[in-house]
């Protein structure tokens, strides 16, 4: 089975959110059950002195004009990357936009992605693609079209990013006008790249099984609920993982001490360095972590309806965030006011191992959450986490049963709801043994990618 992975990022060469973690690790795991590589687009930010310019280059032709495909390759852990540099899809420097916006000729950087992606399958004999969210959706659609015989797959990482553009997309990246109607890519008179993937792959995936339920009600669908109702038969939920190598508070060089479920008085040292450097007081606190991108999504406004009561409790509060200026702008007001919480603008990887490692608990107070891979490597760390009840937070995070991992959930989006939850978990920090139960029992929790791997590996079989 010749299997080729691709998406607009992964972790190790460009990452912007979980799409690239999942990427790398995902296709790790997979390569124990089956020849696979993978591909991305080459982006100019990337180090050409850090791969080898492959043999193989082409061109693709859209919508009348030609587009001269230069192929890189880089070998990790086994696996084969290509990456696909073209002048138009590259020479930028940001993957999607800048502080502006959207990049407005996404449409056709992401239309010679898909069409490179497509070409390399045919030269590399590939009998399955597997394409990920708006910016590799077209694949499905030019695999069909061209009757090349190559099955697809098609994952849904996050349905709110659909890759819309204006209808005259269609004739920039060659796709023609009978593709524009509400049983293709039409999409209240714009074209929507996410349906193309949709529709004419053989199988869609989503990253959790309840978000796969989800998806199919007006509350999470985002207007294309009909659409996946329709293809229902060919949807299915499968839970993400992180990678275990990379996420191991036992061998990770960015702590300060290493430790186990066995060692936790080394968790408690890391804390203690950890606050030490951030000039944050008062070790024995609760520290409560938040590391996330600044968007509605994510539950930024609920925590800033809440944060005067929760700073207010005796605990530290530390956030590792980027995103919309508006929130940062709001958050930093907090923190001139209230001496127990730090916010950390930006992000960085080993910054995030230590935040993970010093806290006890981890808020994700997200509003929806398709799968959510903080809470995972929260609990790989020793940190508790206290989620909404939501995809799959629901499906990896549980309170009254024992069963991986153990947290706090509230099922509402409230300001009440998340302080409610908040108070549970204070209370069981007071209960020293208890919370170091479940702190260990969480920390041998499984949430390798295994599990999703051999799933993915039966789903490519059935497939083909």
């Amino acid at each position: 089975m010749r299997v080729l992975f691709c998406a607009s990022e992964i972790f190790g060469h460009a990452k912007s959110g979980g799409l690239a973690d999942v990427a790398y690790s995902l296709v790790q795991v997979l390569s124990k059950y089956t020849d696979i590589v993978s591909v991305m687009p080459f982006y100019t930010f990337m180090d050409k002195k850090a791969y080898q310019k492959s043999a193989i280059n082409f061109s693709v032709e859209l919508g009348g004009a030609e587009y001269e495909i230069e192929l890189y390759e880089s070998l990790d852990r086994g696996v084969k990357s290509y990456f696909v540099h073209c002048a138009l899809l590259s020479s930028i420097k940001e993957m999607y936009g800048d502080e502006s916006g959207e990049y407005a000729n996404n449409d056709i950087r992401f239309a010679i992605f898909s069409a490179a992606v497509v070409k390399l399958a045919t030269i590399l004999k590939i009998e399955l693609i597997h394409a990920n969210d708006w910016h590799s959706a077209l694949v499905p659609l030019f695999v069909k079209r061209a009757d090349l015989g190559i099955k697809t797959i098609f994952t849904i990482h996050n349905l709110a990013y659909q890759g819309v553009f204006e209808k005259n997309s269609l004739s920039r990246i060659g796709i023609e006008e009978k593709y524009f109607t509400m049983e293709a890519l039409e999409f209240y008179g714009k074209v929507n790249f996410l349906k193309a993937g949709i529709i004419f792959s053989d199988m869609i995936t989503t990253v959790s099984p309840t978000y796969a339920k989800e998806i199919l009600t007006k509350e999470f669908g985002c207007g294309l609920e009909g659409l996946l109702m329709a293809n229902r038969h060919k949807l299915t939920g499968i839970m993400n993982g992180i990678d275990t190598d990379v996420f191991d508070p036992q061998n990770d060089k960015a702590l300060w001490y290493p430790f186990g479920a066995d060692s936790l008085k080394n968790k408690y040292k890391n804390k203690k360095e950890f606050q030490k450097e951030i000039a944050l007081r008062d070790v024995k606190k609760p520290l409560f972590i938040m590391i996330s991108r600044m968007v509605h999504q994510k539950g930024f406004d609920l925590l800033l309806e809440s944060l005067h009561d929760f700073l207010k409790e005796d605990i530290n509060f530390v956030l590792l965030a980027n995103g919309e200026e508006s929130y940062k702008k709001r958050v930093q007001s907090y923190e001139a006011e209230y001496k127990n919480f730090k916010f950390l603008s930006g992000y960085k990887e080993e910054l995030s191992h230590q935040i993970y490692a010093a806290g006890d608990f981890l808020l994700m107070p997200s509003l929806y959450e398709p799968c959510g891979l903080n809470q995972m490597i929260a609990v790989r760390y020793g940190t508790i986490p206290i989620v909404h009840k939501v995809g799959g937070l629901a499906d990896s995070v549980h309170e009254k049963k024992m069963q991986c991992a153990r947290g706090f959930l509230f099922s509402k989006p409230t300001k009440k709801a998340l302080l409610m939850a908040i108070k549970r978990a204070l209370r069981l920090k007071k209960e020293s043994k208890k919370f170091n139960d479940m702190i260990s029992f969480n920390m041998n929790c499984d949430f390798s990618f295994e599990k999703s791997a051999l799933l993915y590996y039966k789903l490519y079989k059935k497939v083909l």
